[in-house]
């Protein structure tokens, strides 16, 4: 039987996986986004999508077969590169101690294709469609991939989805049910999001297609969209330690709410937002001049910019004009179910290694989004308090607060944050 737990013992995290349009590993994709490069271009061959029509950051990554779903190959490159950064050995942990937690995904949409007359525009069929239908395939397949016997979680929250999953495996944790867990999320494009979004003029259209999505600036249109996916290894604070795991950073709170507004819509008072933060903050015992970073959400569209900063501001009072801010999908492009653990990915590497990434194409700031956005270029910072953000639709609101490590051997994050 496992030993007693306390409920309030931290949660730390000691893997990360990371493949996204600007590189195919963790440390490449990071060293992009700190340079503030993009590889943003026109898409071709998108079934039913005329070519060049659509903006995108895609991800080049061999299938195991044509018509495999890229969700799927681009989970498991994920998965195996954060099992791997945490060091875990076949044989050395309880299985059954271990969960998976992976968001869901669209499945694979042939047999529709097929009843309408689109299925020539698909790849010919080597898998059965209804191996890779069910949201949930990428969390079972990952899980049998790596015998994980502990809980398997499987949310579709829209682009709140990797950041609630990251919260459920904590959950999981904290509650008893396991020790440890693999969490996160990844996404392909899919021609239905691409149609479904171009038909509700969110996407954004520029000559240049590096320059299209431009979070806080007074020219925004909208966002792009991105392939890719980041996978986290969580551990109890006492698991890690006593297997001599590197810690990257202490997940110290987090909290889900619902914006019962409009299921695309935003409220631009931002109060369920507003709230989310400070409650964040709250369970993070965490001041509001602690928080040196805030990962926005940051789609680049007209409500989500101004929604944000609202609510960014009411939450953390005259400390927001001390905050960096920074939207990173203005480099990636907006990966929807994995937008929140892709972007997480990136605030942890952030805080590691003390910069705050730019907030690309930020050239003339929205009045209305008057926060310090980081336009342009990176800078030096040595926070050690951040929080990730996410607004999705359906109003699905997540948020986390995570503590710089500074001293494994004490078990804590930092001394006088303990203090709070």
């Amino acid at each position: 039987m496992p030993r007693e737990r306390s409920p309030s013992e931290s949660i730390v995290i000691t893997g990360i996986g990371l493949i996204a349009s600007v590189g195919d590993d963790r440390e490449s994709v990071w060293k992009a986004v700190r340079k503030g490069h993009s590889a943003m271009r026109r898409l071709t061959g998108l079934p039913g999508i005329p070519d060049n029509l659509f903006i995108g950051g895609p991800v080049d990554i061999p299938l195991s077969a044509p018509d495999e779903l890229k969700v799927l190959a681009l989970c498991e490159r994920v998965a195996d590169e954060a099992l791997d950064d945490a060091g875990i050995e076949p044989g050395s942990i309880r299985l059954e101690r271990f969960a998976c937690a992976i968001s869901a995904h669209m499945g694979d949409s042939r047999w529709s294709a097929d009843r309408i007359g689109l299925g020539h525009l698909y790849p010919a069929t080597t898998v059965p469609w209804w191996e890779q239908w069910l949201p949930n395939t990428a969390c079972a397949r990952i899980a049998n991939r790596h015998n994980l016997l502990g809980p398997r979680l499987c949310h579709s929250t829209a682009c709140a989805s990797g950041l609630i999953e990251i919260l459920s495996a904590a959950r999981a944790i904290q509650d008893g049910q396991c020790d440890i867990a693999l969490a996160g999320s990844a996404e392909g494009f899919h021609p239905l999001f691409a149609a479904g979004f171009q038909q509700m003029r969110v996407l954004a259209d520029h000559d240049d297609p590096r320059q299209a999505c431009r979070p806080f600036d007074s020219k925004r249109q909208g966002f792009v969209m991105g392939e890719g996916g980041a996978m986290f290894v969580l551990e109890r604070l006492s698991h890690a330690l006593a297997r001599g795991a590197r810690i990257y950073a202490e997940l110290a709170g987090g909290k889900l709410l619902a914006a019962a507004h409009h299921v695309t819509g935003l409220d631009l008072e931002s109060d369920a937002l507003a709230y989310l933060i400070s409650e964040t903050l709250r369970a993070a015992r965490l001041a509001p001049d602690q928080v040196g970073y805030i990962n926005a959400h940051g789609t680049g569209t007209q409500q989500n910019d101004i929604a944000e900063t609202r609510a960014i501001r009411r939450a953390m009072g005259r400390a927001a004009d001390l905050l960096c801010v920074s939207a990173t999908k203005s480099i990636l492009g907006h990966l929807i179910n994995a937008a929140g653990s892709v972007e997480l990915a990136i605030t942890v590497l952030a805080m590691r290694d003390g910069f705050v990434p730019p907030t690309l194409n930020l050239t003339r700031p929205d009045p209305e989004c008057d926060l310090d956005c980081i336009p342009l270029v990176g800078r030096e910072n040595q926070f050690i308090c951040a929080l990730k953000l996410s607004v999705a639709f359906g109003g699905a609101l997540a948020a986390v607060a995570l503590k710089r490590w500074e001293n494994a051997a004490s078990g804590v994050a930092d001394p006088k944050l303990r203090a709070a």
